[in-house]
């Protein structure tokens, strides 16, 4: 910029006392013309604007060649115009999700979004960070891991779009449990928790949320845990890209315990939740079934327990009766009659376990309210947890 003009005192010689200040200031700017085109932006565009102005201010020269000097000053101011213009527009769309081609800029721009994509990979154990062993994985990110994960990202520009389009849609995920519904949904979602349900409570100060579950294999919410080797990976697979917390599978930690952390994140500020087991109970079935003469009574057996049993598929299998479900003898005839070699049932007992309780094979229904939950194990270790009992007639023996 230019110096302030100074000021310089003059006396004519007429009072001692009297003097003038002169300032000599400098010429006033040429007013800048409208006639530029701002959007201008490459090499081209910029040449060939100075020429026609040249052109335009010196009209009486009617040839310019690339040797001549303006010409080549042109070219030269062209050239680094069209850098500060590509730079320009470089630092510019940094600043978009769309557009950011840098990892550091695409990371900051998903972070404002609460989207974290490094500390999600290395949670998950993704790549670049499949090498890490469980405990490595949950440290949280250092500059090292952070530079390294640039620095895949830059040699897999696939996967930064992959983010692009991952990050937003993660600000339409559900991260607070507000409603009874919430509850129910969140947690059913977890590895360990077949159903749920939840109700409200007012207990003289404040309202709790009760939530009753039914456990994964039907473990107790206290028990200790044992667990499979695949929902174990399920769960730590769900801890890790929630950012929870998870105690070592060695020292067994309950249903109750490993839920906690997962409640304590997701509930609202103030909000009292309780977790609660449901209420089994157990039923007494006798059928009798009609056995096809093609088919052997053994045979028949195995698909009536399986059909019945609490495996995959099975009537009774954990987490497909919902809560206060009543159990309708329809429902049995309708899942015994699909197998291939029954002919006919007969129900001669269908009622709760408890001499309480009277048989409802001609009602066929079972009605059940609240947190129960028919279960019906067969277990001759434990015949309170429900039982079938079998009268095959017809068919083959053996």
């Amino acid at each position: 910029m230019a110096a302030d003009p100074v000021p310089e005192l003059l006396f004519d010689g007429q009072c001692p006392d009297c003097g003038r200040r002169q300032v000599d200031l400098p010429d006033t700017l040429p007013d800048v013309g409208d006639d530029f085109d701002w959007d201008l932006r490459d090499y081209d565009g910029f040449r060939l604007f100075m020429l026609q102005e040249l052109a335009a201010r010196f009209p009486e020269r009617r040839r310019w060649t690339p040797a001549d000097v303006e010409v080549a000053l042109v070219e030269v101011l062209a050239f680094a115009l069209d850098q500060l213009s590509d730079s320009l527009d470089r630092a510019a769309a940094e600043s978009y999700l769309e557009s950011a081609r840098r990892p550091e800029s695409l990371r900051r721009l998903l972070k404002l979004i609460g989207y974290d994509v490094a500390g999600l990979a290395k949670r998950l154990r993704d790549k670049p960070f499949d090498t890490l062993g469980e405990a490595e994985s949950k440290v949280a990110l250092s500059a090292t891991d952070i530079t390294y994960f640039d620095n895949w990202w830059l040699d897999h520009p696939e996967k930064m779009d992959q983010a692009r389009l991952d990050g937003p849609r993660a600000i339409h995920d559900q991260h607070r449990m507000v409603t009874l519904g919430d509850f129910e949904v969140r947690l059913e979602e977890h590895p360990l928790v077949l159903r749920a349900h939840a109700w409200e409570r007012w207990d003289g100060a404040w309202s709790t949320v009760h939530v009753a579950i039914i456990p994964w294999q039907r473990l107790g919410l206290d028990a200790d845990g044992v667990y499979s080797d695949a929902v174990w990976a399920e769960t730590a697979a769900f801890h890790a890209e929630r950012a929870l917390y998870l105690a070592a599978r060695a020292d067994l930690p309950s249903v109750r315990a490993v839920l906690y952390p997962y409640l304590e994140a997701y509930r609202m500020v103030g909000q009292e939740v309780v977790l609660e087991a449901a209420v089994e109970v157990g039923i007494q079935i006798i059928v009798s079934i009609q056995v096809d003469a093609d088919y052997f009574q053994s045979e028949i057996r195995h698909a009536v327990d399986r059909a019945l049993g609490t495996g995959p598929g099975g009537f009774f299998e954990p987490g497909r009766l919902r809560f206060g479900e009543d159990l309708w003898a329809s429902d049995l005839y309708q899942v015994l009659m699909a197998l291939d070699g029954v002919n006919n049932v007969c129900l001669n007992r269908f009622k709760r376990l408890g001499d309480g309780f009277s048989d409802q094979s001609a009602s066929g229904r079972i009605a059940l309210e609240g947190l129960e939950v028919a279960i019906c194990d067969n277990d001759p270790l434990r015949p309170a947890r429900g039982y079938f009992t079998l009268a095959l007639h017809g068919g083959r023996k053996g």
